[in-house]
């Protein structure tokens, strides 16, 4: 298996939840299996925002997530966290630490909310 390589953000996941065809779809879909994980912050954020539109929404939520690896947030994420700028009510800073504390670099929209995260490397694949 390919070791991971990318996190992906919520936004990002939403993209291609909402439009299977869009920018960041298509560069998911040209990623080799492995190299792609996301944040179990960024599962449940996604979880959150889709669980009130049906049982058609959370079935599409659990094939992308099988398709998608969840890595737990675990000590060392927490660890590094606690380094990062604060920004009250912002689980940005949690998937920021979670993406440093593996090496990974985070792919989100949200560059600006992101900016002034020292080390982060960031891609934003809707451009």
């Amino acid at each position: 298996m390919t070791e991971a390589a990318f996190l992906l953000d919520s936004n990002i996941c939403i993209y291609v939840l909402a439009d299977a065809q869009c920018r960041a779809a298509r560069r998911l879909g040209a990623c080799e299996p492995g190299s792609v994980v996301t944040s179990a912050i960024v599962y449940a954020e996604v979880l959150r925002g889709i669980v009130d539109h049906g049982a058609a929404a959370i079935d599409q939520y659990n094939r992308f997530f099988r398709r998608i690896p969840v890595v737990p947030f675990d000590q060392s994420a927490a660890y590094v966290y606690h380094s990062i700028p604060f920004k009250r009510g912002k689980f940005d800073r949690l998937i920021a630490g979670h993406a440093l504390s593996l090496g990974l670099t985070l792919v989100t929209n949200n560059t600006e909310d992101f900016a002034d995260v020292p080390g982060l490397r960031i891609e934003n694949w809707t451009l």
